[in-house]
C-alpha cells in the first residue's frame, strides 16, 4: 500500500463514507464478560443473611475491614495474609482516594505528620493511568514522572527523585500496567523496597488492578511487594490495592487493600470514621459465587481470557499488517491487562485522534496517559479493545492504522 499523501487522503474519504460509529476509548468489559457473573445475581437468598463466620450481613456490626470470608479470599489474590487485608466497596481507586485523603489530613502511619506540606509530590509512571493523575491533581500533588519500562518503573529515575524530601511516594500499576501491559521485575521490586528516601513517609501505592487478568498461560507473576518491604526493613512502606471491577461487574464490585498490620490498624481506624461498615452482603455474594465457580477465581479468569484474547490478537494482527515495517509506530503485545499502548514515531497523536473521530472512531484522548494530558512527544495512544465485538475491533484498528499513516504523511509533507 502506497503512503502517497494523495492516495491516503482518498482512502480516508472512503473510510469516512462508511459512516462508522465505534468506541474503543475506555477499558470496559463486554456484555459477554459480565454474563460470566450472572450467577452472582441469584446466589444469595434469605438463608444467607448470616455468614459462615457468624456475622449478620443485614445489620451494622461486622468489622470495618470486611467480613472474614472476603478478607481471606482477596488476601489470596494479593498473596498476603487475611489480617493484612481490608475489603471495601466498589473499586481500588476509591480505596486509593481514601488512603491519600487520610494521609493528607492525619498521616498514614501512627505519629506521622500529615502529608500537607507545600510542595508535595508523588512520582507517577508514564505512560500511565489517567485516573491516578486526575486524583493526584485534585489532591494538590505535583507529579514528577518516570518512564514505565518492560521491567516496571525506571528505578534509576525513581531513586533520584526519592532523595527529594517533598516526594511522598510513587503511584503505579505493578502488573500489566495501564496502558503498556508491563510488569515490575523481581529485581526492581527489591530495589523499590530497599531504596533510601529523604521523606520517611515515602509510600509505594501499588494499584494492582490487573494482577489476575492474564490473557493466556504465558503470564507475568509479580513479586510480592509487601514481603519485599518487610525483608528490606521497611514493613510499612507499601499499600497494595485491587478490585473485582473487571472480574465480576465493573460498576458493582469490591475494592481491597493490603498493607502491614500496623498500617491496616491505622487505616481501619481512620476510614471507620467515614462509615459504620462496608456492604457485607455484597462481599458475601462475591465470596459465595467465586468459591463455587468451576475452578474458582482461576476458572473465572480463564473464561474471561477466552473472550478477551482473540480481541488482543486481532489488534496485533491488524497493526502488523497495516503498520508493520513502515516505521510509523510501535506498539505493545501485552500478556495481560486491558490495554495496548501505541506510540507514533512522529508527534501526531492528537491529529490521529482527530482524524479517527471525524471518521466515526472514538479513541482515548491523546495525552490521557500523561499528567495534565500533556504528552511531551504527542505520540502515545491507548487502545482499549475489550468491549467491542471482534469485528469492530478489527475495523477500528484498520481505521486507526490509516489515520496514523495519513497524519504521519501530513507531518512529513509539512516538515520536509
Amino acid at each position: 500500500m502506497t503512503n502517497d499523501l494523495s492516495s491516503l487522503r482518498n482512502q480516508y474519504e472512503e473510510l469516512k463514507a462508511l459512516g462508522l460509529s465505534l468506541d474503543i476509548q475506555r477499558g470496559q468489559p463486554a456484555d459477554e464478560n459480565f454474563a460470566l457473573s450472572h450467577g452472582m445475581l441469584t446466589c444469595v437468598g434469605p438463608a444467607d443473611i448470616v455468614s459462615p463466620s457468624g456475622v449478620g450481613l443485614c445489620n451494622y456490626p461486622g468489622g470495618l475491614a470486611g467480613i472474614a470470608e472476603a478478607r481471606e479470599l482477596f488476601a489470596e489474590v494479593l498473596d498476603i495474609e487475611a489480617d493484612e487485608t481490608l475489603v471495601g466497596n466498589n473499586s481500588s481507586l476509591k480505596l486509593l482516594s481514601d488512603t491519600l485523603m487520610w494521609a493528607l489530613l492525619r498521616g498514614l502511619r501512627e505519629g506521622e505528620a500529615p502529608w500537607n506540606s507545600e510542595p508535595r509530590k508523588m512520582i507517577v509512571t508514564v505512560p500511565g493511568y489517567d485516573r491516578h493523575f486526575t486524583l493526584l491533581e485534585s489532591l494538590g500533588f505535583e507529579m514528577p514522572t518516570v518512564p514505565m519500562t518492560t521491567e516496571g518503573p525506571d528505578l534509576d529515575a525513581v531513586e533520584a527523585l526519592a532523595l527529594d524530601p517533598s516526594v511522598y511516594g510513587i503511584v503505579f500499576v505493578p502488573t500489566y500496567s495501564n496502558p503498556t501491559g508491563d510488569t515490575i521485575s523481581a529485581a526492581n521490586v527489591a530495589r523499590l523496597a530497599a531504596m533510601p528516601t529523604a521523606n520517611p513517609a515515602f509510600t509505594i501505592l501499588a494499584d494492582d488492578a490487573y494482577r489476575i487478568h492474564h490473557l493466556s498461560d504465558d503470564r507475568h507473576e509479580p513479586s510480592n511487594l509487601l514481603r519485599a518491604c518487610e525483608a528490606a526493613g521497611n514493613p510499612d512502606r507499601v499499600v497494595l490495592l485491587g478490585s473485582t471491577s473487571k472480574v465480576t461487574f465493573a460498576g458493582a464490585g469490591l475494592g481491597f487493600l493490603g498493607t502491614s498490620r500496623a498500617n491496616l490498624a491505622r487505616l481501619t481506624q481512620l476510614m471507620g470514621s467515614e462509615y459504620i461498615g462496608p456492604n457485607k452482603l455484597e462481599q458475601y455474594r462475591h465470596v459465595k459465587f467465586l468459591r463455587a465457580y468451576p475452578n474458582g477465581l482461576e476458572g473465572l479468569m480463564a473464561d474471561h481470557a477466552k473472550l478477551l484474547r482473540p480481541k488482543f490478537e486481532a489488534v496485533g494482527q491488524v497493526l502488523n499488517r497495516e503498520l508493520g515495517g513502515t516505521g510509523l509506530a510501535r506498539w505493545t503485545d501485552p500478556k495481560g491487562g486491558y490495554f495496548v499502548s501505541l506510540d507514533t514515531t512522529r508527534p501526531v497523536a492528537k491529529r490521529v485522534v482527530a482524524l479517527a473521530a471525524e471518521a466515526g472512531v472514538t479513541l482515548t484522548p491523546a495525552g490521557a496517559s500523561y499528567p495534565h494530558r500533556l504528552d511531551p512527544g504527542d505520540s502515545n495512544l491507548r487502545i482499549a479493545p475489550t468491549r467491542p465485538p471482534i469485528q469492530e475491533v478489527e475495523t477500528g484498528m484498520a481505521a486507526l492504522a490509516l489515520c496514523v499513516k495519513l497524519a504521519s504523511a501530513e507531518y512529513d509533507a509539512e516538515h520536509g
